[in-house]
């Protein structure tokens, strides 16, 4: 049995065996934010995400998330590859909850500050620190070592807006004399739900994003000297979150506004990521 199917199998055994949560809180699919899940409740994220740029060239991506709520402001996180193709594109982070690459990735957020703010909205802010490990010794034909990462968002949500302001710092760690370059990512989220889909709960919640991300990719040095250059871009677009009772099924897509790439990698035209999310807790 391949560790694909294993992994469904377990999610699977996994969700029969939980009572169903209602899915309040949920983010946007590109951008950081600040909700976090409730004490004791968990959540399982399945995304996919296709990047697509010049020479037909293609990165895809099948990532599985697994996150607990440890206290109401305090979760936890890890994700996993499940699939994953490769295409001649720089290195880049496409999502703020989940890495793009071949690594496990584990994150614990804290909701620090939460205050109401007029009728109905509320204030928030939330920082989370992680690592990831690397399921490949070489990624690009540099050696790929383990990373820290620290990042912190801070936004508005009522029940008609959403702005969403995050930012983090991914650093990667030396293997055999090399190392991948720093990620440093700005991202930027404004939602907004109509008057018609203002509904009560328990009835289908239909919100609308416009999500933009910017990130500065330092340069790989392999053996102790840079190679292939730094990556700087910005990328704009649209992305619409569905909740309904325990299901969050989120999708976006993005286009470049702004890019420098390496030598030797082509241009991105597009961003396209698809998430579903399941909240529960155990009996």
């Amino acid at each position: 049995m391949n560790m694909k199917l294993r992994t469904v199998l377990a999610a699977g055994a996994l969700l029969v065996s939980a009572r169903i949560a209602a899915a309040s809180g949920h983010g946007p699919v590109f951008g950081a934010a600040t909700p976090t899940l409730g004490r004791g409740g968990w959540s399982v994220d399945q995304a996919w995400t296709l990047r697509g740029g010049d020479d037909d060239q293609r990165q895809q991506m099948l990532k599985t998330m697994l996150s607990f709520g440890i206290t109401e402001n305090l979760q936890v996180s890890g994700s996993v590859p499940l699939a994953m193709s490769d295409g001649r594109l720089a290195p880049a982070r496409m999502m703020s909850a989940m890495s793009s690459d071949r690594e496990f990735e584990g994150l614990v957020s804290y909701r620090f500050q939460r205050r109401a703010v007029g009728i109905g909205g509320r204030q928030e802010s939330t920082a989370f620190i992680g690592g990831t490990a690397p399921l490949e010794s070489r990624r690009d034909g540099v050696g790929a070592g383990p990373s820290i990462e620290a990042g912190a968002s801070t936004g508005y949500a009522s029940r008609a807006h959403y702005v969403w302001v995050g930012g983090s710092v991914q650093h990667f760690t030396d293997r055999e004399g090399d190392r991948l370059g720093e990620s440093r990512l700005v991202t930027f989220v404004y939602g907004y739900r109509p008057p018609a889909l203002r509904t009560e709960a328990g009835k289908p919640d239909l919100r609308f994003f416009v999500e933009a991300t910017a990130e500065d990719r330092g340069a790989a040095r392999l053996s102790g000297i840079e190679s292939g250059g730094s990556a700087r871009t910005v990328f704009v677009g649209p992305s619409s979150l569905l909740l309904h009772k325990a299901v969050a099924l989120e999708a976006g897509v993005l286009f470049p506004a702004y890019q420098i790439v390496p030598a030797g990698s082509v241009k991105e035209r597009v961003r396209i990521t698809v998430n579903v999310a399941y909240f529960f807790w155990l009996k």
